[in-house]
């Protein structure tokens, strides 16, 4: 093995989450959120959705959300990888 972070073979999948958050955020955010998709809903929510590589980048992601001063509405999984 050359790179600790390379991934075992078959397991190279990364786990897709939605957050979802009151208000709505242009999509000049995306780069604060680290290239998640930013979707402006009917309902007066921005959903994000991108890849999540561990539990520690979720709660980076996380910690932005609270640094935004954004109201956070739900966190849900996507798709899972089999890690």
């Amino acid at each position: 093995m050359k790179n600790g972070h390379v991934a075992p073979l078959g397991r190279g999948e990364l786990d897709t989450y939605e957050i979802r958050l009151q208000g709505q955020l242009d999509v000049c955010w995306t780069d604060w959120f680290d290239g998640f998709r930013l979707t402006e809903a009917n309902d007066g929510t921005t959903i994000l959705t991108g890849p999540v590589v561990d539990q520690a980048a979720l709660h980076g992601l996380l910690r932005r959300v609270a640094d935004l001063g954004a109201t956070l509405i739900s966190v849900n999984v996507l798709t899972r990888s089999d890690r």
